[in-house]
């Protein structure tokens, strides 16, 4: 399946884009695909806390994704 990832932050620089496109294999999970995206963007690992998004819900690591969701990275947010 292709899944249309969107990233925030930190994750949008590490992945170059706003919006990227993944394939994995149907049946995988947000677990699946965080470990797919530490293979791909070798700076993915700096991101020591992550939140991932599927529908709008935040999602655990053991969500299963199917074809239509829609994936959002969300990084940890600082400021003052």
């Amino acid at each position: 399946m292709e899944l249309n990832i969107i990233a925030f932050g930190i994750a949008k620089d590490i992945l170059g884009s706003s919006q990227v496109q993944v394939s994995l294999a149907d049946g995988k999970t947000v677990g699946d695909l965080l470990e797919q995206l530490k293979a791909s963007y070798q700076d993915f690992e700096r991101l020591a806390s992550l939140f991932v998004a599927v529908n709008e819900e935040y999602a655990s690591n053991e969500t299963i994704l199917s074809a239509t969701d829609e994936v959002v990275l969300i990084p940890p947010v600082s400021g003052g």
